[in-house]
């Protein structure tokens, strides 16, 4: 379970879905903070009187502490300055506990995303899911999810998603059918080796894929190669496309992140698609 959870808020009904499996991931000890970022760009917001930074900070306060009660969460409330959302929430997390060192190499805490109506799913976690290819990225999600679904009392099971180079449709020692359903035996099988994890595979393009595997999950880890703030995470990526698709929150891990650092969970749709435009 995570030990600093950092939720950002925005002026619709989304931040209690992201409240709501926040309150999940958050260990019995661990610290909530309600975020909400005031953006500020250097030339736009050049003039602005500190009057007017001083009321909106002052909104921004009354929005997080009307959040807090509606959302019945012991929480921290932040008004941090950035020049975008994701960028805020990125160094809020550093500041409030990520690895020093976080600030020259990138964000290492992970990225919770929750479906839009999600706070009026079941209090429960039955099964937690991996999108998985072998890779480290996907091997580090395994470990955390696996950590996971012992606390939470959880199912564990992955998913690989095959797909087949292009030389490979053209050419090959097997047909394209027999060639398919070797590759997703194997793959399957190379999960069924971890002993504790139901596996699935099937062919076709992996974000597609994992999002019809997510609507049978209460939650789905990903691994990401990406570091730094949301939008630089999951920009061009699977995991950009997942957090617009899955059927179930969506737990995105970059290199690196660990129970021990921050988690920043977010609305459905808005900081990711936010930060990818930027």
């Amino acid at each position: 379970m995570f030990r600093q959870v950092v939720v950002g808020v925005e002026e619709d009904k989304g931040s209690r879905d992201a409240i709501a499996i926040a309150r999940k991931l958050l260990a019995g000890d661990g610290a909530f903070t309600l975020a909400h970022v005031y953006t500020r760009h250097p030339h736009v917001y050049r003039g602005v009187s500190p009057t007017h930074e001083s009321s909106e900070r002052e909104r921004a306060l009354e929005l997080l502490e009307r959040t807090r009660e509606e959302g019945g969460v012991p929480a921290n409330l932040r008004v941090p300055v950035a020049h975008s959302v994701g960028r805020g929430l990125h160094e809020l997390c550093e500041e409030i506990g990520a690895d020093p060192r976080a600030a020259l190499t990138g964000a290492r805490g992970a990225i919770a995303i929750a479906p839009a109506g999600y706070v009026a799913e079941p209090a429960t976690m039955r099964e937690i899911g991996v999108g998985y290819d072998g890779s480290p990225e996907s091997e580090h999600a395994l470990g955390l999810a696996r950590n996971l679904a012992l606390e939470l009392g959880a199912e564990l099971s992955a998913f690989e998603a095959i797909t087949l180079p292009s030389t490979a449709l053209s050419t090959g020692p097997l047909p394209f059918d027999e060639m398919v359903t070797t590759l997703v035996t194997e793959a399957r099988d190379r999960i069924a080796a971890f002993g504790d994890v139901e596996p699935h595979a099937a062919y076709g393009h992996p974000a597609e894929e994992l999002a019809v595997y997510s609507a049978s999950l209460d939650l789905l880890v990903t691994g990401s190669r990406g570091y730094g703030p949301i939008g630089r995470l999951i920009h061009g990526s699977t995991s950009q496309e997942l957090a617009r698709r899955a059927r179930c929150p969506l737990l995105v891990l970059p290199r690196l992140a660990t129970a021990t650092e921050p988690l920043e969970v977010v609305e459905p749709g808005r900081e990711t698609a936010a930060e990818v435009r930027g």
